[in-house]
């Protein structure tokens, strides 16, 4: 592994826990999801199959970012289902981002089901060469 990238357990924090996931009401699957640091920012991917940009929700709100979907699973009408591995068709998942973040320059983009997220770091915690004057 690079110097340059690395897998985070700083910039963004998870913040599913049992009792969101145990309610009936707000039932969705967790989506797998890999978060991605290198020098300038992180990169989140995320599986959503069967989810369209229309039935896509990315939120941030203060530092927490919410990514919420909904997969067309519809079987066509002259077909039954006999068997369904997965039942819901909602995503739902919940991050806690670093001060570190510039959450004002996130870029999104849905791609044969899979969300990438770009979130570059704030001016601040960019990493900068300081030039030293020979006196």
């Amino acid at each position: 592994m690079s110097n340059e990238v690395q897998t985070t357990r700083t910039a963004v924090r998870n913040e599913a826990g049992p009792s969101e996931r145990s309610r009936y009401s707000d039932a969705a699957l967790t989506p797998p999801v890999d978060v991605i640091e290198d020098v300038h920012g992180i990169t989140l991917y995320a599986d959503l199959p069967g989810v369209s940009r229309e039935n896509l929700n990315l939120n941030i709100e203060s530092d927490t970012l919410t990514i919420e979907a909904q997969a067309d699973l519809a079987v066509p009408q002259d077909l039954a289902s006999h068997h369904t591995e997965v039942g819901l068709a909602r995503f739902k998942r919940v991050f806690t981002l670093s001060k570190e973040l510039d959450t004002e320059k996130v870029t999104a983009e849905l791609a044969q089901g899979v969300l990438k997220l770009r979130i570059p770091k704030a001016e601040h915690a960019q990493a900068r060469r300081i030039e030293v004057q020979v006196a």
